[in-house]
């Protein structure tokens, strides 16, 4: 029997009244999250809706991977609540997986694995109830799809250790992919490659969002990933201090005494080139980095 609008149900899910519409990808409500003995989220109140593009940006040490673990259900909630798709994460076996991809940091995620891009992505369809999921004609077709769709199809059969940097990335987005999830959460998918290949996954992270795809993405600069973005969350000292479109954050002119455009509100998270000896605050995330700085007129 299908629980009445007042009463919860009894997967995890918020119950849903009649008409109500689907429950969003992602919402997190007044989410604390200690580790050890330290808070390191506090307060976090995060909605994302389907197909939205959502950069989370912050310092090192802001709480972006954590909360990105804790969407994961890797962190534990000290309070709030964290629901994918309308399931609590702490319902970890009723939380619909396939529904969701991951794409951790590049930085030994492949390294030392004697596997080819195609057994990597293979890969994503393993879960613990599916410990063949990998193997068979279907697999390897729908591996071979993940692969096309981030331009890698002729590298099926390279080991993930020759590959550059940007390409071994491109190889843990398609493993996300494979499932065709609705929701692709990535954390610092532009850190350690170059700069061609920052705008080639910025090609592919387009047309993954026109198709529907929603998108985490945990970044410290959006840089080339800035027209991707439809909102941008900037997280300092575990708080969630902004949440407001993209474009708000971006510069709207250039200003030859800041060519990093500053926002007084913000400051930044790393060190800048001036174009001027004035003090500018530090201690969270600017939107532009060293390229686009020095590309400007």
């Amino acid at each position: 029997m299908a629980p009445s609008p007042t009463e919860p149900a009894q997967d995890g899910r918020a119950p849903r009244a009649p008409g109500r519409p689907p429950d969003p990808p992602v919402r997190v409500q007044d989410l604390s999250v200690v580790l050890g003995t330290s808070l390191i989220l506090s307060g976090i109140d995060l909605t994302v809706g389907a197909g939205e593009s959502v950069a989370l940006l912050g310092a090192n040490g802001s709480g972006k991977s954590t909360l990105v673990r804790t969407l994961l259900g890797l962190n534990p909630v000290a309070g709030g609540s964290v629901r994918l798709f309308g399931t609590d994460v702490r319902q970890r076996s009723r939380v619909p997986w396939d529904r969701v991809g991951y794409v951790p940091q590049r930085v030994g995620a492949a390294a030392g694995v004697p596997a080819t891009a195609l057994e990597v992505v293979r890969s994503g369809l393993l879960g613990p109830r599916r410990p063949w999921a990998d193997r068979g004609r279907r697999a390897r077709a729908r591996a071979e799809e993940a692969l096309e769709a981030v331009g890698l199809a002729h590298r099926a059969h390279d080991h993930v250790q020759v590959l550059s940097g940007g390409q071994a990335q491109r190889v843990l987005i398609a493993r996300a992919l494979v499932r065709r999830p609705e929701l692709l959460l990535l954390d610092e998918p532009l850190a350690g490659i170059d700069r061609e290949s920052r705008q080639g996954l910025a090609g592919i992270l387009t047309a993954l969002s026109a198709s529907g795809l929603t998108l985490v993405t945990v970044l410290h600069e959006m840089g080339e990933l800035a027209p991707v973005v439809h909102r941008a969350v900037v997280l300092a000292e575990g708080r969630l201090v902004a949440d407001r479109p993209a474009a708000d954050l971006a510069p709207t002119q250039y200003d030859p005494a800041d060519p990093v455009g500053h926002d007084p509100a913000l400051g930044c998270e790393h060190e800048h080139v001036h174009g001027s000896t004035a003090p500018v605050v530090h201690h969270a995330p600017r939107l532009l980095d060293h390229d686009t700085w020095r590309d400007r007129p």
